[in-house]
């Protein structure tokens, strides 16, 4: 039996949950950005409380590991690695691209539709006309590198040439404003910490932990915090 907790404070809003062999017992979720320091810890207790379980049940710590907001990533990471060193369990780490392309393969129906063969692009919002993406088969297999990209109109050209692209997540409504060509496609799907638990399960049967001393979350561009004096 594997009991796990998930923890995604990647982005505005923030979910976290208990899970059993990979079956969702209990969700707690908040939408304000700013209070998921404070939020987390009692959402935890909440969810153990409403499941009468106990720290002592838990078999492994799931954490979204970024990209995303860095407090937020910081939050989560935080919280993900403090419990698993206390309690003395592994530590399970995924990625925000990773887990909104996943959604986007179980909510669209990609093989059947499409003349053209379909790889689907996550973006998440990195200010201004920046966003952090990647472009995943449908096998979920990275095709580019994680990057931090400005956008501008002549961005995915060469992708767009011979595939259909599915642009999702909270990034990809600017590009829908520059993007003209037909084979762009895009869709709206919400990110589930539930998927994020399927994602734990797996891994945690199969041995795929992360180092407790040196996971970080992925940032993918330096933070800037002000000017040094």
């Amino acid at each position: 039996m594997a009991l796990i907790i998930s923890i995604d404070t990647a982005l505005e809003d923030a979910s976290v949950c208990i899970s059993e062999n990979a079956v969702v017992l209990a969700v707690k979720n908040n939408s304000m950005q700013i209070d998921h320091a404070a939020w987390i810890q009692v959402a935890i207790r909440e969810l153990l409380a409403e499941t009468k379980r106990s720290m002592a049940h838990l078999s492994a710590i799931a954490v979204n590991a970024g990209p995303g907001s860095y407090t937020g990533l910081r939050v989560g990471m935080a919280t993900a690695k403090g419990m698993c060193y206390a309690l003395g369990i592994p530590l399970i780490t995924e990625n925000t691209l990773w887990l909104i392309a996943q959604r986007v393969k179980k909510e669209f129906a990609l093989n059947s539709v499409y003349s053209f063969p379909v790889l689907i692009c996550p973006m998440i919002d990195a200010r201004r006309m920046e966003v952090f993406t990647t472009i995943y088969d449908l096998d979920l297999n990275e095709k580019t590198a994680q990057a931090a990209i400005v956008l501008d109109p002549g961005s995915f050209t060469e992708q767009l040439q011979d595939h259909v692209i599915m642009f999702c997540g909270n990034g990809s409504k600017k590009w829908q404003n520059l993007c003209i060509h037909t084979n762009a496609i895009f869709v709206d799907v919400t990110r589930n910490v539930a998927d994020l638990a399927e994602s734990a399960h797996k891994k945690f049967e199969i041995g795929v932990f992360s180092d407790l001393a040196y996971t970080e979350p992925a940032y993918l561009k330096n933070v800037y915090t002000g000017k040094s004096k």
